[in-house]
């Protein structure tokens, strides 16, 4: 999906994002402009073949500090980069491609794929992925709505059922 020329979405620290090609309708996303790519959370990683090319298929907890809700999930495995973390250590993570989603605005965004349990957000969204797209203001939290990411999963649950 091509990225179009509109104008930019002012968001705030946190943001509620979503991922419809993977079903995901939402997660808390902590907004760093300091970190160049964005990184979810996943775990039980493993790499496959189809068709001759690469992919990567995992599993997300999107609620923060829980692991009630399970997610399956894959896509293209784009490449293995060395990403180096806040805390100054290096780590080879898989990276893949996908269309995010914020206040009903899509676009693609490249992320890796790490295990971040210790930390507060299960999503971190880079400069990459909001460039051309986003302003953020520190000050401010869930411009885009805040939703109950729980009830959505409850809610996601009992339509699946």
């Amino acid at each position: 999906m091509a990225r179009i020329k509109r104008p930019k979405m002012l968001i705030g620290w946190r943001e509620i994002v979503a991922f419809p090609e993977w079903g995901i309708p939402g997660l808390k996303a902590k907004i760093d402009s300091g970190a160049k790519t964005s990184a979810l959370h996943v775990f039980e990683p493993e790499v496959f073949e189809r068709d001759g090319k690469r992919f990567v298929r995992f599993q997300i907890h999107p609620l923060q500090n829980s692991d009630l809700v399970s997610l399956p999930c894959e896509a293209e495995l784009v490449e293995r980069r060395k990403v180096t973390n806040s805390g100054g250590q290096s780590q080879r993570r898989y990276v893949v491609r996908t269309v995010i989603e914020l206040a009903g605005r899509h676009w693609p965004i490249e992320l890796t794929l790490t295990n971040r349990d210790k930390m507060k957000y299960r999503m971190l969204l880079g400069r990459s992925a909001m460039s051309g797209e986003l302003l953020v203001d520190p000050q401010l939290s869930y411009q885009c709505g805040k939703k109950n990411v729980r009830e959505l999963y409850l809610t996601h649950a009992e339509i699946d059922a």
